[in-house]
């Protein structure tokens, strides 16, 4: 049984900075890519940053410059480094993790952390 956890969000002021937090356990041989989505009310969920298993990365272009995803392998956790933070940042964060169970799995599967609210106010 594999469980993501994603943490870090909180209400901060325009221009801070929050840093989130995702790590996965239970059964996992390893881990493919890891990833952040959002979303906020009335909107779609949005991919903001994801990153492969050897350090690739893609960032939504709103992001870009500001958000850093990063991860340590050994602690099956990816972090969201969220700096310059604009009120349209403001969404539930949802970390994923692609996550093989077993040596012998032909595929990645992807779970889910619960999402933590990130709130910027103006």
């Amino acid at each position: 049984q594999v469980q993501v956890v994603d943490s870090g969000g909180n209400l901060v002021q325009a221009g801070g900075s929050l840093r989130l937090s995702c790590t996965a356990s239970g059964s996992i041989f390893s881990i493919n890519a890891m990833g952040w989505y959002r979303q906020a009310p009335g909107k779609q969920r949005e991919l903001v940053a994801a990153i492969t298993n050897i350090g690739g990365t893609n960032y939504a272009d709103s992001v870009k410059g500001r958000f850093t995803i990063s991860r340590d392998n050994a602690k099956n956790t990816t972090y969201l480094q969220m700096n310059s933070l604009k009120p349209e940042d403001t969404a539930v964060y949802y970390c994923y993790a692609d996550i093989s169970p077993s040596i012998s799995s032909s595929y990645f599967y992807r779970h889910w952390g619960q999402g933590t609210q990130v709130t910027v106010s103006s």
